[in-house]
């Protein structure tokens, strides 16, 4: 009689580059220039060793934003297998369930690399560790709705991160300030992440998912991704006036009348120009993300 194999769990493993792929590095680098704006805004900056901010660039980055890469792909394995059959998951290429044990891996990596960098930073890892699997997995599954699943990945990319930084260099605390910045900051990310279903607006309503384009129509979504990027950059700016950082604050306003004009060109063809809009003006949100970090060393914490 012949007998049958007993296939193990780990029998096969992914390779490192399949693994890789499935974490996404093109990804990594919102989060990361959140986190280097946290280290530059802080006022009082005590002194801080390398293997802390390090640690800090490797845990908002690879580690988290991987993290929900690859949570993300585990539980839209079989959406992916009709629409992007390619991908690490769908293609065979990370085999069985090993996309699920990479993303529980790496959430407990990401508690654990948390731990040495402080009570805040600690708390502000876990709740963007949860949001990823809020955003991903059932019965949540943030991502089915717009609103909510927009907000998430803002706060995940952009405040989240920043505020971690600050915690690092602050020894711990966060003025109120710098919480404010990156609280609008992480805001104005949610038109960002509108943008980023232009793309998949009929696979979407095929497959129930409720994104602002196919709950508003590609018109409406645009005009409100264009809104909701810019209120809080004039807000930013106001703020940084009105603490007496004039150079920064008109420094802001420029780059967002640039974002400006650039939107009145995206909003004549919003689904075929928001890759375009992603590597201009989006690029100027992060720049000015960067000068209002530098503003805030000067700031005295309220």
């Amino acid at each position: 009689m012949a007998r049958v194999a007993i296939r193990k769990p780990f029998d096969s493993a992914p390779d490192l580059l399949s693994a890789l792929e499935l974490l996404k590095p093109i990804t990594w680098f919102p989060p990361m220039w959140a986190f280097g704006c946290g280290l530059v805004c802080t006022v009082g900056a005590t002194t801080v060793e390398w293997w802390r901010l390090a640690l800090g660039v490797l845990l908002t980055g690879p580690i988290v934003c991987g993290c929900s890469q690859a949570v993300n792909d585990w539980f839209d394995r079989e959406v992916d297998a009709l629409n992007e059959p390619n991908r690490p998951i769908p293609s065979g290429r990370v085999p069985g369930r090993w996309g699920l044990y990479i993303a529980i891996l790496w959430t407990a990596l990401g508690i654990v690399a948390a731990i040495p960098l402080g009570v805040f930073a600690f708390r502000a890892t876990l709740a963007g560790l949860l949001l990823a699997w809020a955003y991903s997995a059932p019965p949540v599954r943030l991502k089915l709705n717009g609103w909510w699943g927009n907000s998430a990945v803002g706060a995940c990319y952009e405040g989240l991160p920043w505020i971690t930084g600050a915690a690092i260099v602050g020894g711990g605390s966060v003025s109120i300030p710098v919480m404010v910045i990156a609280a609008l900051y992480s805001a104005g990310a949610h038109g960002i992440m509108t943008l980023n279903d232009f793309k998949s607006v009929a696979g979407d309503r095929r497959l129930g998912v409720r994104s602002l384009p196919v709950q508003l129509g590609v018109e409406r979504a645009a005009r409100l991704a264009c809104w909701t990027m810019a209120l809080p950059q004039v807000a930013v700016a106001l703020l940084l006036l009105a603490w007496g950082r004039h150079a920064f604050g008109f420094g802001v306003l420029l780059l967002l009348i640039v974002q400006l004009r650039l939107m009145g060109r995206l909003l004549e063809r919003p689904r075929e120009l928001a890759p375009w809009y992603n590597g201009t003006g989006v690029t100027l949100y992060v720049l000015g993300m960067l000068l209002s970090a530098v503003a805030l060393r000067s700031v005295l914490p309220l």
